[in-house]
């Protein structure tokens, strides 16, 4: 697909299923291949998220908010909920 050179990538859970070093050496390849494109990244792993342009929250197919990483943690909604709970999820793994 990327020979092509397109100029939208759709990424649907590209790293669900990895462990947190590998996602960060796909994320890297993933940002590469994005550079310059549109890419629409579809993750429920929010780490995978956290340096768009733009993020855009869903609950039960509708958008309950939209920003930034930094903005929508300091709103502290729906976002920032689910952040707090995936990182103390992802401390208790590597004390495991």
């Amino acid at each position: 697909a990327l020979l092509k050179n397109p100029a939208i990538l759709i990424f649907d859970e590209a790293t669900s299923a990895l462990d947190s070093k590998t996602e960060k050496a796909i994320q890297a390849q993933i940002e590469l291949a994005a550079s310059g494109r549109t890419a629409l990244v579809i993750a429920h792993r929010l780490s995978t998220v956290m340096n768009a342009d733009e993020i855009i929250v869903l609950d039960q197919g509708c958008i309950v908010e939209r920003g930034r990483h930094g903005a929508l943690l300091a709103r502290a909604g729906a976002y920032a909920q689910m952040w707090m709970l995936q990182q103390q999820e992802e401390g208790e793994q590597a004390a495991d």
